[in-house]
C-alpha cells in the first residue's frame, strides 16, 4: 500500500526549504536511512533520509521547487509490516469510535463533518533522534488547544523538548502515557479541527443508546479526569516545589490549576504535615531483600553510551595540578557589581572559560579532534567551550561557541543563560551540539581530583576542584595560608602528548594566577 513521506522538521523555525536535487528517482527501491532527496534551508543544505524500506512511487516536487515542512515530500510503497497510512487510519477510526460512546459504526462520521480528526506526527526533534520518553502530557483528552501551543514535554537522549500544537481544535486522543517511548514520524496525539462538531457535541448526537445514561446535576462540581490541566510554568511551580500537579485541585476554566491553587496546596500540606507530626506514629515494620528495576533512558542512556565509546576507543591520560586562587579571588570581587549593575552574576567560570581559549590560541592542537580511524587531524578556528551541568533530566555539556570572539562579560551572560535553562531542561539542540573542549566543576559539589572521562570527539577535558586554604611555603620559606584549586586534566593520547598537555596548563594556570596579565591580552 502506498504511504507518503512527510517532510519533517530540518530546523527551528524552518516551514519550508527548496528542492535543490532528487537522489533517487520514481520506480527506485530505497532502504531505510538511504538519502532521497538535497533540500535547502536560509541557513544549510540538509540531505533527507528516508523512513522505511520500499519503492518511490511518486515524487511530489521538481528541482527548484519549494517544498512545505509536514506536507508530503514523495510517495512510496513500504515493504514489509502495514505502512504507517493504516496505522493512521486505524487510529483515527479507533478515535471516533472512542469519542461517539457507542458501538454502532454509523455514528463515527458525525465527529468528520466539516473536517476529519487529524493525527498529529511526531516531527524530527534533533538530528539523529528516531524516538522519545512522553514525559509529561499538557492537555487532556477533550482540552480545546490552541496553535503553537505546548501540548507535551518529550524527552531525548540529550534535552527536555516541549512540543506546540500544529492547529487548533479540540484534543480527542493521547496515543500515548507518560514513560512511554514515542517514536519521531508516528502519531502523537489526534485533534479535531477547529470549526469542525466537537467531540462533546457527536455525543449528543449520538444514538439513543447513549441517551438513558445518568445525568449530572446542573451544580455537580466537574471532576478533573486524566492529566492536570496547567501551564508549563504552573508545572514547574509545582515540580520546583516538589508537588504532584495531578493532586492539585484546579479553580480555573475546567479545572485547570493556577498560580494560586498550587500556593493553596502547599499552605494546606503545610497544615496536614503539621497534624500528622502532632499525632502518634506507629512504626513501620523494616523491609529487606526488596529490588527495584528501572530503564536507563533518554540523557542518561545518552551519557552511557558515550562514555562507554570515549573510554574504549580514546587512549586517554591524565594531568593535574594546583592553582593558586587568591589573586582572582580579588579580580572577581572587584568585578562583581559592575556586573550585577547590569543583571549578570560572575562566578570564576566565565574567567576559567575566557582564560582557557586564551591559552587555546597558542595551543590549538588541544582544540583539535581526531577522526575514528586516526587518519586526520581537525583543528578548529572557534573555540566552543563546554561545561558539565548537572541538570534535572541528568548530565548536560552545553558549550559557549567562539569564546574566542567574546568579552569577558558576554562569555558571564552565557553561562547564565546556559545554567537557568538547563535546570530546568530547556537547553537547545544547538547548545548542545559542537562543543570542542570540556570544563567539568566537580569541587561545587566537594571533589578535590578526578579523572575525566573525554567528551567525544573532544580530545581533551579539565576537572576543577574544590577550593581549599592550606598552608603553603612562600619565597623566604615562611608559611602562609593560600587559597588551592586542583584542576585535573585528560587528553587525547593520539594527539596530545604530554608534554603538550602540562605547556598549556602551564599557561592557563598563568593566566588565572596573575589575572591582570590576563585582562591586558584579552580582545
Amino acid at each position: 500500500m502506498t504511504t507518503e513521506f512527510i517532510l519533517p522538521d530540518i530546523g527551528e523555525g524552518i516551514v519550508e526549504c527548496e528542492l535543490l536535487e532528487w537522489l533517487v528517482q520514481e520506480g527506485d527501491r530505497i532502504a531505510e536511512d538511504q538519502p532521497v532527496a538535497e533540500v535547502m534551508t536560509d541557513k544549510a543544505v540538509v540531505q533527507i533520509p528516508a523512513m522505511h524500506d520500499g519503492i518511490v512511487e511518486k515524487l511530489h516536487y521538481q528541482k527548484g521547487d519549494i517544498a512545505k515542512v509536514h506536507e508530503p515530500l514523495f510517495a512510496m510503497r513500504v515493504e514489509g509490516n502495514a505502512t504507517s497510512t493504516e496505522q493512521t487510519a486505524e487510529k483515527a477510526q479507533e478515535t471516533q469510535n472512542i469519542e461517539a460512546n457507542t458501538e454502532t459504526p454509523q455514528a463515527a462520521p458525525a465527529a468528520t463533518n466539516g473536517g476529519a480528526i487529524i493525527d498529529f506526527i511526531l516531527p524530527d526533534i534533533g538530528e539523529g533522534i528516531v524516538e522519545c520518553e512522553l514525559v509529561e502530557w499538557l492537555v487532556a483528552e477533550g482540552d480545546v488547544v490552541a496553535e503553537d501551543q505546548p501540548v507535551a514535554d518529550v524527552m531525548t537522549d540529550k534535552a527536555l523538548v516541549q512540543i506546540p500544537a500544529k492547529d487548533a481544535g479540540t484534543v480527542v486522543k493521547l496515543y500515548y502515557a507518560k514513560g512511554e517511548i514515542a517514536k519521531v514520524h508516528e502519531p502523537l496525539y489526534a485533534i479535531q479541527a477547529e470549526g469542525t462538531a466537537t467531540p462533546a457535541a457527536v455525543k449528543a448526537e449520538a444514538p439513543a443508546t447513549t441517551a438513558s445514561a445518568p445525568q449530572k446535576p446542573e451544580n455537580e462540581t466537574p471532576v478533573r479526569q486524566g492529566k492536570a490541566l496547567a501551564s508549563p510554568a504552573v508545572r514547574r511551580l509545582a515540580r520546583e516545589a516538589n508537588i504532584d500537579i495531578a493532586k492539585v485541585p484546579g479553580t480555573g476554566k475546567k479545572g485547570r490549576v493556577m498560580k494560586e491553587d498550587i500556593k493553596a496546596f502547599l499552605a494546606g500540606d503545610s497544615a496536614s504535615t503539621a497534624a500528622t507530626q502532632a499525632a502518634p506514629v506507629t512504626a513501620a515494620a523494616p523491609v529487606s531483600g526488596g529490588t527495584r528495576v528501572e530503564p536507563i533512558r533518554g540523557v542518561k542512556a545518552a551519557m552511557a553510551k558515550q562514555m562507554t565509546d570515549s573510554v574504549f576507543t580514546i587512549p586517554h591520560f591524565s594531568v593535574s595540578e594546583e592553582i593558586e586562587m587568591d589573586a582572582l579571588i580579588a579580580l572577581r570581587q572587584q568585578l562583581k557589581p559592575q556586573f550585577e549593575k547590569q543583571e549578570v552574576k560572575l562566578t570564576f567560570m566565565p574567567i576559567f572559560i575566557k582564560a582557557m581559549s586564551m591559552a587555546l590560541k597558542q595551543f590549538p592542537i588541544i582544540n583539535a579532534q581526531v577522526n575514528d580511524d586516526c587518519t586526520e587531524v581537525t583543528y578548529f578556528d572557534d573555540h566552543n567551550i563546554g561545561m558539565a551541568v548537572d541538570s534535572k533530566i541528568g548530565l548536560l555539556v552545553p558549550n559557549i561557541k567562539q569564546v574566542q570572539n567574546k568579552s569577558l562579560f558576554e562569555v558571564a551572560q552565557e553561562v547564565n543563560r546556559i545554567v537557568e535553562q538547563a535546570r530546568a531542561g530547556r537547553l537547545g539542540q544547538d547548545d548542545l551540539k559542537g562543543g570542542t573542549i570540556s570544563i567539568s566543576n566537580i569541587g561545587v559539589l566537594g571533589g578535590t581530583t578526578a579523572t575525566p572521562v573525554i567528551n567525544k570527539p573532544e580530545s581533551a577535558i579539565v576537572a576543577l576542584g574544590k577550593m581549599q586554604r592550606l598552608p603553603r611555603f612562600d619565597e623566604n620559606d615562611n608559611v602562609k595560608a593560600v587559597n588551592i584549586m586542583t584542576v585535573s586534566w585528560s587528553g587525547d593520547h593520539r594527539i596530545i602528548d604530554g608534554a603538550t598537555m602540562v605547556r598549556f596548563n602551564n599557561l592557563w594556570k598563568s593566566y588565572l594566577e596573575n589575572p591582570y596579565l590576563l585582562l591586558a591580552e584579552m580582545k
